[in-house]
Order: structure tokens, then sequence, then C-alpha cells
């Protein structure tokens, strides 16, 4: 058996004799007010059938990989055109492109990219003009969001060097990331992975010649206010699918990765709810991009049962018996429908 094997398989066994229980839930956590409903698609749900407290959400892929689960960013841009170009990084936004020195012998190579997209709808039981957007442009909003990510406040000049790869992929080439936006912070966030993880991979290092395996993730994001004129011309309503006046959008833009994904978005409209001036209808997606080398990594699992469990896919998926806890670490669908209802709960509060 290869070295690497060697190294994953004594991951795969300390986590399986050691595997945490999960967290018990915070008695003064609001979010339980609202109930997650399963929906196929937010396009065929009508405002109207929005009950209160009540989410409608979907994650399913529009053409799913069979081998991972998730969608291929080309099969996302041919089956959601719509969403592949307001949900990506920025407009425009492909699969970079860069020049690898593999052997002496420089080669063209493309970053591919695979996609878990979700989208959530809920209502609000007040107007859209009392809800100031501006207030959710803050630090305490995105650190309500989730309690285990830590977030701090940095300037534009403090982003990660553009040397480095992915911030060259990733750069907006009409603007530098939170600079040139009227209302606009720039943040640095930490998530120490949950549960027996950090051990484990202390351990794996322990037996790597390469370079270490982080026990976190960092990223860095630009969070920002969206005018309605905005919301207008970027036509942020097709990606709702409601055609009702629009009151602005909120929009996280993650470009920057320590490792796993390449870019991250969310994005939240809020319209008047159809015919009720009273009510607001708020929309979030959330679009994250898993790099395809990290999931092809379970090719060469696939005939070692005791490596089974580690598949990149399923751990990102949540369908590992490693997943843990209410938030990254949990997987990708668990941490999407938490997210999506501490933003409800922080938006019915009025915070």
């Amino acid at each position: 058996m290869s070295r690497p094997i060697t190294v994953l398989a004594v991951l795969l066994l300390v986590l399986s004799f050691a595997k945490a229980q999960q967290p018990a839930p915070d008695a003064k956590d609001q979010t339980a007010e609202f109930r997650l409903v399963e929906v196929a698609s937010l396009s065929d749900l009508a405002a109207a059938q929005l009950k209160p407290k009540s989410i409608a959400f979907t994650d399913r892929p529009a053409v799913p990989d069979a081998a991972t689960g998730f969608m291929r960013f080309e099969d996302w841009a041919r089956a959601r055109p719509i969403e592949q170009q307001l949900l990506s990084l920025y407009p425009g936004y492909a699969e970079p492109n860069t020049d690898l020195v593999i052997d002496g012998a420089k080669k063209h190579y493309r970053e591919k990219l695979h996609m878990y997209v979700a989208s959530a709808r809920f209502a609000l039981a007040r107007p859209p003009s009392s809800i100031d957007l501006a207030h959710l442009i803050t630090l305490p909003f995105i650190e309500q969001i989730d309690r285990t990510i830590k977030s701090r406040l940095i300037a534009a000049s403090e982003v990660t060097a553009t040397a480095e790869p992915k911030v060259i992929f990733n750069q907006n080439p009409k603007r530098h990331w939170c600079e040139e936006r009227p209302i606009v912070i720039c943040l640095r966030s930490h998530y120490q992975l949950e549960g027996r993880f950090p051990s484990a991979i202390a351990l794996a290092n322990k037996l790597r010649d390469s370079k270490p395996i982080p026990d976190y993730l960092e990223f860095e994001s630009e969070l920002t206010l969206r005018s309605p004129q905005e919301v207008q011309q970027a036509g942020l309503s097709k990606l709702t699918g409601l055609d009702a006046p629009s009151s602005g959008a909120i929009e996280q833009s993650i470009f920057y990765v320590n490792q796993v994904m390449l870019f991250g978005k969310l994005l939240a409209v809020f319209q008047q709810f159809p015919n009720d001036q009273n009510r607001t209808v708020v929309t979030v997606f959330m679009a994250l991009a898993p790099e395809s080398k990290v999931l092809d990594k379970q090719k060469q699992f696939a005939n070692v049962p005791v490596l089974r469990n580690m598949v990149p896919a399923q751990v990102l998926l949540g369908k590992s018996s490693f997943n843990i806890g209410n938030s990254l670490s949990a997987g990708l669908p668990v941490y999407a429908r938490n997210s999506v209802k501490s933003i409800a709960a922080i938006l019915d509060r009025g915070e």
C-alpha cells in the first residue's frame, strides 16, 4: 500500500474510534422558530404558498455528477445559465486557466470546479421599508449567521497577497474587492474544524513529507449592499422568479479560501410580497465551488474498503460518519440549511 493510503487509513481509524457527540442545541437559539420545508424548486412555488415561520428550501443539483453528487461547473452553466451568471463570483466568471511546470515542461491547465447551490425563500410580516438593509452590512450580522466561524474586519489593502494563484484567478476584473462600493466591508474569517478532525489531521501530518494539511478553513470575503436599481439592472428578479419591486439585496462574495473550495457566494434578495405592501419576501441563494481535484481523490479510494468513508465528496455532502456539528464540519447541506434559518431568525427579530 502506498504511503498516502497509509496516512489516510490511520486518519480514518482515529476518527472512527473517537467521534465526538453532536453538540446539544442552545436553548436560546431562536432559529428553531422557523421550520424548513424541502421543495423541488422555488420556481414552482408562488409567494402566496409561503406559510408563516416556514422556509422553502432546495439544493437539488440540476445535472448531478453521478461520481460526486455535485454539479460540474459547465453543466451548471448549461442547465441554469441565469444562476451561473448571477451566482458566480462575478459576472462572466469562468473556470480559471493557469500554466503549471510539470517535469520541466510548461502545461496549460484549467482549474475545474464542481458546484453546490442552494436556494431558499421565506416571508416576513414586515414591509420592505421597515428593514434597514444597510444595518446588515456589519460584522455582527455575519457573526450571528454561524457563531463557530470567527470573523474580523480587514482593509481592502490587507487581502491575501495577489501573488497567490487563487486570488489572481478570483480578482474581479472591474474593480478591487472591498472597494468602489457605497456600502461595503471586507472580512477575514476562520473556521476551526470540529470534533476529532484536528487531532486526526495532526497525526496525519506527522506522516506526511509534503505541505501540512491545515485543520481549519480560512477565507476572505466582501459584504456589500445592492441598491434597488442594481437589483433591477442585474436582473436579480429573474433569479428569484418573482415579479415584484425590490428594496435591495445583500451579497457576500468569498474570493479566497485556503483549501477545498475556490469561491463562494451568498445572496439575499428582498422584494415586496405580491399584492401585500406590508409583507416582505426574502430569497436566499448560496453557491459554493469545491475544486474538482479535491473531489476526484475519491477514485484512489474506490477499491480500499477502509477508506470508502473518507471520500471527500461524501464528507462535503454530509454523508460520512465523520460529519459532526451544525457548521461546515457537518457538510455543506447542513451548513446551508442552518445558515438560512439563522438569517431568517435574525431578520424576523429585526436585529
